[in-house]
């Protein structure tokens, strides 16, 4: 029917949440520090639409982002403007690929990247 959530182990969880929340703009819909675990749930949204847990885990291996791996590659978010998100991340402090267009598609695209290296992709609605 459609993809539930996403779930991201985080190395620094006050900086991942900061991130997630304050740079990308994702809402939180609640927060829960699960003591027999030694770690934190947090769920996210877009406007209302859950998308991302995020946990933290008590000294979680790296996770390779370079070169590519088998596994997760990356998370996209569509967004109405490519070069407006762009120049808000960068604003923000993020370094950002150029914009590029997907030959396919002829949309628009850019990558950046999260605290822990994960790539993450706006790609033009």
């Amino acid at each position: 029917m459609k993809i539930h959530h996403i779930a991201i182990i985080c190395s620094d969880y006050e900086v991942s949440k900061k991130f997630y929340t304050e740079v990308i703009g994702l809402n939180i819909i609640r927060e829960v520090y699960r003591e027999e675990r030694k770690s934190y749930k947090l769920d996210l949204a877009i406007g209302e639409h859950y998308v991302i847990e995020l946990f933290s885990f008590p000294d979680p291996p790296q996770r390779p982002s370079r070169p590519e791996s088998c596994g997760l590659r990356h998370l996209a978010f569509s967004v109405e403007n490519v070069g407006d998100q762009r120049n808000q991340l960068i604003a923000k402090g993020l370094i950002c690929e150029d914009i590029r267009i997907d030959e396919y598609t002829g949309k628009e695209f850019f990558f950046t990247q999260d605290p822990d290296q994960l790539p993450l992709e706006f790609y033009e609605m």
